[in-house]
């Protein structure tokens, strides 16, 4: 602990600034910088993030005792610059929210509270006060509905719990006849309070406190009791935030926009959160408070007049339709519109970020809630960096650190493709939510989702709802897009479908879903689940059925942050390819070379496979020879695609490294064709097919074991690869061949298999005629590799770390069967990450650095790179930077990503 606790903001006392996320969240430390901007912001409090941490080691009553006096002082800030309301004071009261504010933002995962301080005598006060009884006992409803929730556990938790709150709405609406909640009256409200307090007691047993510091207590608890909620620790481990990062709890007085058609409440980006346009945009609800417009409950407004002029467009109305439903902000409120659009210009020169505001106008009066860094697409993310590059607000490292890399993956995914959606049937349109393209099967629930797609491979759905909610955060990880019948561009499913780079339509009026039936109407049509329909999340239509897609063309923005890459970044990025077409793709996103080629891929195409089987299922060395006599043309054929869609830049060909039985037919049709082309019966087949079995196959007979036991396929290979790059030379196609020997643990071994392939390589030359330079290295994936590499660089030129097979080694841990144990591991933090995801830097990662330190001790300067999954991943690229590796390999569609995390590596630990 710091020693402090509890730091205020507002009036003329602000004790904390944006510097402070760590300690304050996110949350807390803007509001304390927005209050020294001098930008209107309810006064309050920030309770640290070192005391969510402490409630979860000392325990509630610890944690009260710990802060009852900085929080009384605290509240005593607020009285004194509010002037005159007071906290649990019946005649002339003070409310305030209680909010969560972690250090990275999380939308929607934990819990809010707000009117807090309400009781009978209070509600009544602010009925005369204000001379409107509507809104108070609104308010009072509010938080007890809200309170009931968070606090007393009466919030739903699983798709078909009951809702007892909106049930009993949803029965007094039937019975006044009235569709919405705000047709209700002062009765109708006082009616819901009674009947919301009758069921707290019958399913609590407690009543519902009328002390507003017992509600103070128990709601600052609850929000740090939500930081460990179900869909915050899912939406943590989705994102990378570390538990023991803590959530903040902000303590605000109350503003209200719902106290009458003077007030109301929205959420504005500065830029466009979905294409990174450089216009203010947003949402706004007359006479509502903030949950109603992120809840999507009703429809709402746009802030901008151009912004409702789009709307109106998109929905296919006419202007007097667009001012009978859709008025502005601009147009309704200009004054408050007025003081938002100067402060919201004023935020972003502040941060030199796109912000996302939340704000209250309370009888025309403009609140400012919160501002933080905006949630955005990858494509918002490159444009919104390259423009304020542009704009010169910020550098170009600052434009590089900007996006996420992980966010760039969005960018390279597939779009509609152009014919098949000229045909595609448009049934339905909603708002552009998240841009891109999505078809799937219809799924009404998200552990349906979820189900389904672990269940099922390939699997492709897409999430229909009325509104999404934080519950429903798995099964929209899971699914190809979202699609909401209520909302907005900033409705819960908009803002998560962005953050995940998910394709989303939102606020389509015309579904009619329901979930009992598990189907959806639109018109007079019936889809139910199962059912095929595709998203267009850059239109806001939906359409029947599937719809082809294409791969993304990449924007001009995305071009130029490529080419800043390279001038930053020190660790090149190659691709893991095996055929030509992947070795374009990869050489289209700016891959320098190939790190891995996997030869054993090749051999399961058209005639290869039988090739491949007869040289298994051979007796002898003559019997071998001559099936890879047959093989040798077939493979020299690939390696002359794939040097030549590289254009000489250096290709890294691993020799064969399964073990045999897996290239082994394994049903009738497989057996019958062997028993055909080897004319031998079928049970000498099924003999020799047992005897390859072994116990432990990845630790048995693979790798350069199998080619030292078998030269002969060392010698094919290495035929392979010469006769193709001098074939392609004669026709004035530069290659850059490296041979690369897999699994080697000793110099003896890899020695061994150098002579076969420098030997062979004479042969070649001699028959040819012809020369070319190729290079001869190993890949270091076993541990006595790692820590005997300046052994093995008596003999390798080059080293690639697999580190696939050095982690499954190196932890003991079986790749095929970690998935029943690591799940559980990571859920109670016996390992922080999954090893298999990003290195370990503890154990893996020494062993690399060892493989590095020592195998250039003994050839200075020798070139190492790393081949296995996680080429791919920024934070294990940003290791790679550090022990000093030439390069990182990853598969085509995510040399970008590396590219980009190779660079934030470079300028983050510049020297």
């Amino acid at each position: 602990m710091s020693g402090k606790s509890v730091y205020v903001f507002g009036g003329t006392v602000t004790e904390g600034n944006a510097k402070m996320k760590e300690l304050l969240g996110g949350k807390g430390a803007n509001l304390a910088e927005m209050s020294l901007m001098g930008i209107p912001v309810p006064p309050g409090f920030t309770i640290t993030t070192e005391v969510c941490n402490l409630f979860y080691k000392e325990g509630k009553e610890n944690v009260i005792k710990l802060l009852t006096n900085e929080v009384k002082e605290a509240i005593h800030h607020i009285e004194r610059v509010v002037g005159g309301p007071k906290f649990g004071d019946d005649e002339n009261p003070l409310l305030v929210s209680v909010r969560s504010g972690a250090r990275a933002s999380m939308p929607g995962m934990m819990d809010t509270i707000l009117n807090l301080g309400l009781n009978e005598k209070a509600v009544e006060a602010i009925a005369r006060k204000t001379q409107t009884p509507r809104f108070a006992w609104d308010s009072y409803r509010r938080f007890i509905q809200m309170y009931g929730d968070v606090v007393m556990g009466l919030k739903p938790v699983e798709k078909d719990d009951e809702d007892v709150f909106e049930e009993i709405i949803d029965e007094l609406k039937e019975k006044k006849g009235i569709k919405q909640d705000s047709e209700f009256g002062t009765e109708d409200l006082k009616e819901l309070v009674v009947r919301f307090k009758k069921i707290i007691k019958e399913k609590t047993g407690q009543d519902f406190p009328t002390d507003p510091w017992v509600q103070l207590w128990n709601a600052i608890m609850a929000v740090f009791e939500s930081w460990m909620n179900e869909r915050a620790i899912f939406y943590r481990k989705l994102n990378n935030i570390p538990a023991e990062w803590g959530t903040a709890v902000n303590v605000q007085a109350m503003v209200f926009g719902n106290m009458n058609d003077n007030s109301g409440s929205g959420v504005a980006f500065t830029r466009n959160a979905a294409t990174g346009e450089a216009r203010f945009n947003g949402e706004f609800l007359i006479n509502a408070q903030g949950e109603d417009v992120v809840a999507g409950t009703r429809t709402p407004q746009q802030i901008t007049l151009q912004g409702s002029y789009d709307w109106a467009r998109q929905q296919g109305i006419t202007e007097e339709e667009r001012k009978q439903r859709g008025l502005s902000l601009e147009e309704v409120m200009p004054e408050a519109y007025k003081s938002l659009n100067e402060i919201q210009k004023k935020l972003e020169l502040h941060y030199k970020d796109m912000q996302d505001l939340e704000f209250t106008i309370q009888d025309n009066k403009l609140w400012l809630l919160q501002t933080r860094s905006g949630k955005r697409t990858g494509a918002a993310a490159v444009k919104i960096a390259m423009d304020m590059l542009n704009e010169g607000l910020i550098s170009e490292e600052e434009a590089l650190l900007r996006v996420e890399p992980q966010k760039i993956d969005e960018l390279l995914h597939p779009v509609f493709e152009p014919k098949a959606l000229k045909a595609a049937t448009v049934i339905a349109k909603g708002l552009p939510a998240s841009p891109g393209a999505a078809t799937g099967q219809i799924v009404f629930f998200a552990d349906d989702a979820e189900w389904q797609t672990s269940h099922h491979k390939n699997k492709k759905v897409i999430l229909v709802r009325i509104e999404t909610a934080a519950e429903d955060l798995k099964g929209m990880a899971v699914a190809e897009g979202i699609l909401t019948a209520r909302g907005g561009m900033t409705s819960h499913a908009a803002v998560v479908a962005r953050g995940m780079g998910k394709c989303c339509v939102s606020g389509v009026s015309d579904l009619r879903i329901n979930y009992k039936r598990r189907s959806l109407m639109i018109d007079d049509r019936e889809y139910r689940e199962g059912d095929w329909i595709s998203i267009n999340g850059s239109t806001g239509e939906v359409y029947d059925g599937k719809v082809g897609t294409k791969d993304a063309e990449l924007s001009a923005d995305f071009a130029e942050m490529m080419k800043l890459t390279d001038k930053y970044s020190r660790l090149k990025v190659r691709a893991n390819a095996d055929t030509p077409h992947d070795a374009s793709v990869a050489h289209n996103f700016g891959a320098v070379g190939i790190g891995l080629c996997r030869t054993e891929h090749m051999f399961f195409e058209g005639d290869k496979i039988i090739a491949m089987r007869e040289m298994i299922l051979a007796d002898n060395v003559e019997e071998r020879k001559k099936a890879l006599k047959k093989l040798l043309p077939l493979q020299q054929e690939d390696f002359e695609g794939i040097f030549a869609a590289m254009e000489g830049l250096p290709v890294t060909v691993r020799l064969l490294d399964p073990p045999l039985h897996e290239f082994l037919p394994h049903d009738m049709k497989g057996l019958e064709e062997m028993v055909e082309a080897m004319q031998i019966s079928e049970s000498k087949i099924k003999q020799k097919i047992s005897s390859l079995q072994e116990m432990n196959p990845m630790l048995g007979h693979r790798g350069c074991r199998l080619a030292n036991t078998y030269p002969e396929i060392t010698e094919m290979q290495t035929r392979a690869i010469l006769q193709a790059a001098l074939k392609l030379k004669k026709k004035g196609i530069k290659t850059h061949p490296e041979i690369m020997v897999p699994l080697t643990t000793s110099l003896t071994e890899m020695k061994f298999q150098e002579d076969i392939i420098r030997s062979t390589a004479e042969k070649v030359f001699a028959e040819l005629g012809d020369r070319i330079d190729f290079e001869v290295g190993t890949m270091v994936e076993t541990p006595r590799a790692a820590i005997t590499a300046d052994k093995l660089a008596e003999s390798a030129e080059f080293f690639s770390l697999g580190t696939n097979d050095l982690t499954q080694m190196t932890f003991g841990f079986s790749r095929d069967d970690v998935g029943k144990f690591l799940p559980i591991y990571l859920e109670k933090g016996i390992l922080k990450i999954d090893p298999f995801q990003a290195i370990d830097r503890e154990g893996v990662g020494q062993l690399i650095q060892s493989a590095v330190t020592k195998g250039r001790q003994t050839r200075p300067g020798m070139k190492v790179g790393i081949c296995g999954e996680h080429g791919g991943e920024p934070s294990s690229i940003e290791f790679c930077h550090c022990v000093g590796l030439n390069y990182v390999s990853c598969s085509p569609y995510r040399v970008p990503i590396a590219r980009l995390a190779a660079a934030q590596a470079a300028i983050n630990f510049k020297s």
